[in-house]
């Protein structure tokens, strides 16, 4: 009964990739700058992993050992892009080569829109990159005087569409969202269009809540979840890998609240009896703390999964290899709130895993999917170099 728990901590980035300054992100690290802000943060438990072991500078700031429990490394994104979707897919085996479309400097173009409100019956508010939270602070007012929805985006490629839970419901919310999918193809075709609902008033503030819904374009090509479930395993989804990969290669999905429900998920399907790969996404991380450049609410959140992982460890079976990664940065300390170009840290545990064995640094991330396809026995040839015999006893 082989089984991967693959565990992505949402934006929790460990360095700069060689690239970075193509995309604006020199000097991200997530991590370091974060323990270099707020030095009393300590991850204790994936440190006794190997996480200050990772290769790079100063990462031995997050807690280096002589005898690390786990396997480790960092990983480089071959993906042409630094979002959830490309990151995302990576790991399950794709490799994004031609970027998805970004509007940060334009707004989305007049035929984009104009299909758009025409298909809505409405008019549009924004059209132009900005922070989530400080646009519904900006357009909210004029959102409930009119009912028009906010449209904007960032630098990642999103079509993000924000409103008030009271003057346009949810389930309407997410059937325009619906429609702009349907446009936003070919040349527009962006990796994702948000759901952003918010609630509360000008007078106190407005509030987004955890109604977010994501709809993403179908993964272009075949990845271990496909695979998995085509050789009739189990593949479990936690939080918004569902949306990440448009529902597809799953045979169960559980859309979680926050991190602490999705950990409490985690433990809870890790306890059944199954073969094949529970993949969870910890979205806090970078929804909450990263975007808003939240240094203390950002190590909160890894210091509470920090605290967490020992129960989550508990519950490995005798053939379940357990993953900790992440899908790209999000540097808090950092002026920009949009995601950075960054290597992501890879801890690998399991009662049939080796102790101490430092992987390196990966070229991709499909180099965890092919090892995934290879302990599962999947029929995968990813673009990728599998480490699977690296970390077997």
């Amino acid at each position: 009964m082989k089984r991967a728990i693959i565990i992505v901590l949402d934006s929790v980035g460990i360095g700069e990739l060689p690239d970075a300054a193509d995309f604006g992100d020199v000097g991200s690290n997530t991590l370091v700058n974060i323990k270099k802000a707020r030095p009393e943060t300590s991850l204790p438990n994936m440190a006794a992993l190997g996480l200050g072991n990772i290769q790079g500078e100063d990462i031995h700031l997050l807690g280096k050992v002589d005898a690390p429990k786990g396997c480790y490394c960092k990983m480089g994104e071959m993906s042409i892009g630094k979002d959830t979707t490309t990151g995302h897919w990576e790991i399950a085996g794709i490799i994004t080569k031609n970027p998805f479309p970004t509007y940060t400097e334009t707004g989305f173009p007049k035929e984009v829109m104009d299909a758009f409100e025409a298909a809505i019956g409405t008019k549009t508010l924004g059209n132009y990159s900005a922070s989530g939270t400080e646009i519904i602070k900006e357009l909210g007012p004029e959102h409930v005087k009119t009912g028009y929805p906010i449209v904007y985006t960032s630098a990642d490629s999103v079509f993000q569409i924000a409103a008030h839970e009271e003057v346009i419901p949810l389930e309407r919310l997410y059937e325009i969202c619906g429609i702009a999918r349907k446009i936003l193809t070919g040349e527009h075709g962006v990796a994702r269009v948000i759901a952003r609902p918010f609630v509360g008033s000008e007078a106190e503030g407005y509030t987004r809540t955890k109604n977010r819904k994501d709809f993403s374009l179908e993964p272009t090509g075949t990845t271990i979840l496909d695979l998995a479930k085509e050789k009739g395993m189990e593949v479990v989804a936690i939080g918004k890998i569902e949306d990440i990969f448009e529902h597809r290669g799953m045979t169960r999905a559980d859309h979680t609240t926050n991190n602490a429900d999705g950990i409490e998920k985690t433990i809870q399907y890790m306890k059944e009896e199954f073969e094949g790969i529970l993949f969870t996404n910890l979205v806090d991380t970078d929804m909450v703390y990263g975007h808003r450049n939240d240094v203390e609410g950002y190590a909160g959140a890894l210091e509470y999964f920090d605290s967490k992982l020992p129960e989550i460890m508990a519950q490995l079976k005798d053939e379940d290899i357990l993953i900790v990664t992440a899908d790209h940065g999000c540097d808090p300390t950092t002026p920009s709130t949009d995601h950075s170009r960054e290597y992501v840290p890879v801890l690998i545990c399991g009662k049939n895993v080796k102790e101490g064995v430092d992987l390196g640094v990966r070229k991709a991330f499909t180099d965890l999917g092919q090892t995934v396809a290879d302990y599962l026995g999947l029929d995968a040839k990813f673009e990728a170099e599998s480490f699977l015999q690296d970390i077997l006893k």
